[in-house]
């Protein structure tokens, strides 16, 4: 069969929604898009109000993420849409439909959704799962997780942890695992380290680390904010930036940098950072910390090597899976100050930048999304 008739509907959510999925969702229809006939479907109704704790869950200052002609059919709490997004799927006759799953919330929707696609129009289900299990575990998960994901045919997982879950839910699920693409598109503009700063109001020569993304009790904050006192005996010019959305009590965090004496040296940017914005953060750093808890994988990872930034990450999840140690980052234990101001001070004392940041470079093959769409041709045969 001809490539340009073969049909993809990809269901997820993606612009004006926040957050890394639906970026993701974004960029993998724009890959398979450039070979096959996608169609986008996405949330007209995604979250009820309390289960988003955040400040709002569309973000339309950056349309660089939009996908035209996207059809925000699925309320996720109203079944009559789950029937008609089924018919708009019959309607086009899709080879096959590729799932976003991360959180077991979605379960009754997308089990419906699937379950009567694959009846009706014989299409291949892939879930790509982002998260098999949630962070935040809930009653009942693995059932309804094993439930939904027992519809389909294929999984896509992006990290280690996540190839174990799916397989003591399905020992016999048909997967292949890949690397999370790099998110290269929020480097909008090429902004020099310098000029990063000046919009931040920080100095050129200072050392810098960032923080970024939703602030939640499992990315670990508290571990390297109690590093810092260490990392400042060394330098005192060190800044921390703490970027995000907190889901978790921000005052807990504010507490501890003031008994540490840290107020000069921690600068804390509370709040959903628009796409537009999030370059000047990532720009102006020299490398970026993930003191996570737990993890899968992480978008975070991605962005900083789309900005080509070292990273330092805890060994959980599928974090040592993309970041080398010592190579294009650094590798700590979880739950740990002391090897945390140990990483960020070997970073700025041995004046590793130049070397990892080509490492990174030499690696962004592997993380492109033209590799993504080889992995969905490959599960397919095509």
């Amino acid at each position: 069969m001809d490539n340009a008739k073969r049909k993809i509907v990809i269901v997820g959510p993606v612009y004006p929604y926040k957050g890394g999925i639906a970026h993701y969702t974004s960029l993998l229809y724009k890959a398979l898009n450039k070979k096959y006939d996608v169609k986008l479907i996405s949330f007209k109704f995604q979250y009820p109000t309390f289960l988003y704790p955040g400040q709002e869950q569309k973000d339309y200052a950056n349309d660089q993420f939009k996908v035209e002609n996207t059809c925000f059919l699925i309320n996720t709490i109203h079944p009559g849409s789950w029937i008609r997004t089924v018919y708009q799927i019959k309607k086009y006759g899709p080879d096959v439909i590729i799932l976003q799953w991360w959180n077991p919330f979605f379960a009754p929707s997308y089990f419906v959704i699937s379950l009567l696609s694959r009846i009706l129009t014989k299409t291949k289900i892939i879930f790509t799962c982002h998260n098999v299990l949630p962070h935040d575990r809930m009653p009942f998960d693995k059932q309804m997780t094993r439930l939904t994901l027992g519809v389909g045919h294929h999984f896509i997982v992006q990290s280690g942890d996540d190839e174990n879950k799916l397989l003591a839910l399905l020992p016999k699920a048909n997967y292949k695992r890949a690397f999370h693409p790099t998110y290269n598109v929020f480097k909008i503009e090429d902004l020099p380290k310098v000029r990063a700063r000046e919009m931040l109001g920080i100095g050129a020569r200072e050392r810098v680390l960032l923080f970024f993304g939703f602030i939640r009790e499992y990315k670990g904050l508290q571990y390297l904010i109690r590093a810092m006192p260490q990392v400042f005996q060394f330098y005192e010019d060190i800044k921390l930036l703490i970027v995000g959305d907190f889901y978790d009590n921000k005052q807990k965090y504010v507490e501890d940098v003031r008994s540490l004496g840290l107020t000069n040296n921690v600068k804390i940017y509370d709040g959903y950072i628009p796409d537009k914005e999030v370059g000047k953060f990532f720009a102006a750093s020299d490398i970026v910390v993930l003191p996570y808890i737990s993890a899968t994988q992480s978008g975070i990872v991605q962005i900083a090597y789309g900005f080509e930034r070292p990273v330092i990450v805890t060994n959980v999840g599928g974090l040592p899976d993309v970041v080398a140690d010592n190579r294009t980052g650094y590798v700590v234990e979880p739950h740990n100050s002391a090897q945390l101001a140990d990483a960020i001070i070997k970073y700025f004392a041995k004046n590793k930048e130049r070397t990892l940041t080509k490492n990174i470079k030499n690696d962004q093959e592997k993380y492109s999304w033209d590799r993504m769409v080889e992995v969905v041709e490959a599960l397919l045969n095509w």
